[in-house]
């Protein structure tokens, strides 16, 4: 019987073996790790709000109100007002009709995409779709293609395909990012709302990396394309930008009514805490405030000054194989700054690199020392 210790033996040999790494500190634009005070260029944490005053004393009083924990699920004890009001606030702030929450983005997608798609529908993904997309639709039992990483032809191509091969009860659903979260890169939106239109699709977008970032208020992409009402699923996470945590799915109120049926992420786990729902909603209004504006604007900042061509603050890396990835790694963290080495299975073998995250929080030496140092 093969037994974990050759599994970890064979991870370590090529490099891909990971483990915990255990800070000393809060979450923050610096750190304790091992010790020593480093920058952290880790974090999704964009606009700097896990350590925000006014979320922490949200966060505080909160739990006054409401104690800890919720009791149960949403569907048997499980939902109170701040629940409702957190659905209410994403969903006007992503100009859609209603939400449905989550514990996580991962349990968003992984629950809400095999409840509403299944062995009769056809689903098409980009290639580079985060991996809660891909087990959500693979759990789904409808026919997959993925076409190549943003291939407005492929997928033209493909949904041609499925158009032929569809009944008239038949889903065809396009799923795609549209900010990528390995390569920073953005979906080309709007060509891909035209796509999927013409071809009677439903689509289906993952902002979790453009809330708070992207758009008038903080919106997304979809919104600053001015295509966020003609998206039929807008997902995202409370777990970047708004710097707390959990998923959420934006939609018609039937299809949210739907979910609140049939995903089973969502009927068979306890409530997330209603401290924390209502926080988020606080960070919900904190991003589309003027504040949000200035912190956006600090970041767009940062960005301009390390990787002026990108459109996000991830900014990649890519050395290539994972040993001299790791090495880079190393010595930046030996220098001061702490910029994680990703490797296979999150990215395509090949393409290791070195995935650094801006935030609001970093000054400008911060950048300007690491700008320095990666040469």
């Amino acid at each position: 019987m093969r037994q974990p210790t050759d599994e970890l033996a064979d991870l370590e040999q090529r490099g891909l073996l990971r483990s915990l790494k255990v800070l000393d500190s809060p979450q923050g634009a610096s750190i304790e790790l091992g010790g020593q005070t480093v920058v952290n260029f880790s974090s999704n944490d964009y606009l700097g709000l896990t350590q925000h005053p006014r979320l922490k004393a949200a966060f505080s009083e909160a739990i006054d109100n409401y104690g800890v924990g919720s009791g149960a699920s949403r569907l048997i004890s499980g939902t109170q007002q701040p629940h409702q009001r957190l659905e209410e606030s994403i969903a006007a702030h992503k100009g859609h009709q209603a939400a449905l929450t989550f514990s996580s983005g991962f349990a968003t997608a992984s629950g809400a995409i095999p409840a509403l798609f299944g062995k009769d529908d056809y689903i098409i993904l980009d290639k580079l779709c985060h991996a809660c997309l891909v087990d959500g639709a693979r759990a789904s039992g409808a026919t997959m293609r993925v076409f190549p990483h943003n291939d407005l032809g492929k997928l033209e191509s493909h949904l041609q395909w499925a158009t032929a091969k569809a009944s008239a009860d038949s889903r065809i659903l396009v799923l795609t990012e549209s900010v990528f979260s390995m390569d920073g890169d953005l979906a080309p939106l709007a060509e891909i709302v035209e796509l999927k239109d013409s071809h009677d699709a439903l689509l289906w977008v993952d902002e979790a990396h453009a809330l708070g970032v992207l758009g008038p208020a903080g919106r997304g992409l979809a919104a600053e394309l001015g295509v966020e009402t003609r998206i039929d699923f807008l997902m995202g996470t409370f777990s970047k930008a708004a710097g707390l945590s959990g998923g959420y799915l934006c939609a018609s109120r039937a299809w949210i009514d739907c979910l609140i049926n049939r995903a089973r992420s969502f009927i068979y786990s306890t409530a997330p805490s209603p401290a924390l729902a209502h926080t988020i909603t606080e960070a919900i209004d904190l991003i589309a405030s003027p504040e949000g504006d200035q912190l956006r604007t600090n970041l767009r900042s940062h960005i301009d000054h390390l990787a002026p061509d990108s459109p996000t603050p991830i900014i990649p890396h890519i050395v290539g194989e994972n040993e001299p990835t790791l090495a880079l790694a190393a010595d930046l963290l030996a220098a001061g700054y702490y910029v994680p080495a990703i490797r296979y299975p999150t990215v395509p073998r090949g393409s290791a690199r070195l995935r650094i995250t801006l935030s609001a929080a970093h000054s400008a030496d911060n950048v300007q020392s690491l700008r320095g140092h990666l040469g």
